[in-house]
């Protein structure tokens, strides 16, 4: 394509967006509306899900190790749980740390206790995969001079359940909105083409190919795109930059952390940009592709 042709489809562009002006501000302003909708609940699943990974790395087994098991017993225990399919991290804890451990937990009249300590060593473990707790529970709990293994049977597979549930259900929402931010491009420029439809049928008459038609609209929905982010891109980023500023002071050392803005913004800085262009590219090209027949 020669450059003087691409200029002409970049200028025409232009002018349409213009000549169109009140249907060109309706379209970018459903644009702005949805992709804010979009980066604010992007915002918010990649928050929950980090979230989520942090519940889910959190999670762990606790293995008592039978009363009667001598040292060369537990250290042979420790070995096969080391061993086993799916576990990432084992860690030892002798009786007395599991004392001193409640003393901190539940106060200084356990301290009696010291003289005679009841319980029991214990390994503290992690699977590789958060969600097959539960299945490397149940191995570990067949080994020998293994008393009872504990991790929230029950709560826990809750947890992954709902966890799963509110990832793939923001998804389906946030992929909701952006057919929503499509169909309203592909009908702004349906009404154009309708509106300038005996200018294109001279054009094809006069030997323009469809390439030659169809560019200035598909260009034409990429400018929509592009100033359809911009509003929400800016709002995401400085209204971010004002949670995290009150957030996270007061999460500091706690089990819950938010994401830093670095590189988190620039991230949903490429999403909502990428977006805007590419519903603008599909909604205009669908559009002439349906309407002009070309």
């Amino acid at each position: 394509m020669k450059f003087s042709t691409l200029r002409r489809h970049f200028r025409e562009s232009f002018k349409s967006l213009g000549r169109n002006g009140w249907m060109t501000f309706a379209s970018v302003s459903a644009v702005t509306v949805t992709l804010l909708l979009v980066g604010v609940f992007v915002a918010i699943m990649l928050n929950l899900n980090k979230i989520a990974d942090d519940l889910e790395h959190d999670v762990e087994m606790k293995v008592y190790v039978e009363l009667a098991a001598d040292e060369a017993s537990t250290k042979a225990l420790e070995d096969q749980i080391s061993e086993t399919p799916g576990v990432a991290e084992v860690i030892y804890s002798t009786r007395d740390q599991e004392l001193d451990q409640m003393i901190r937990d539940f106060g200084e009249d356990l301290k009696l206790y010291e003289q005679s300590n009841p319980l029991r060593e214990a390994f503290y473990v992690k699977a590789s995969d958060p969600q097959q707790t539960a299945k490397v529970a149940r191995t570990i709990d067949e080994y020998p001079n293994t008393y009872e293994v504990v991790y929230g049977e029950g709560k826990v597979e809750k947890l992954f359940d709902f966890l799963n549930f509110g990832r793939n259900a923001g998804l389906v929402l946030i992929l909701a909105l952006l057919f929503t931010a499509m169909f309203l491009i592909s009908n702004t420029i349906r009404i154009t083409i309708v509106a300038r439809k005996t200018e294109i049928g001279i054009m094809k008459l006069v030997g323009a190919s469809n390439s030659f038609v169809r560019i200035p609209f598909v260009l034409e929905g990429i400018w929509m795109g592009i100033l359809g982010s911009i509003i929400p891109i800016l709002a995401v980023v400085f209204g971010y930059l004002k949670f995290y500023d009150y957030a996270e002071p007061r999460l500091r050392g706690e089990m819950i952390q938010i994401l830093a803005p670095t590189p988190f913004l620039y991230v949903v800085i490429g999403i909502l940009f990428f977006i805007g262009v590419f519903i603008g590219i599909w909604g205009s090209f669908m559009s002439v592709r349906k309407f002009l027949k070309v």
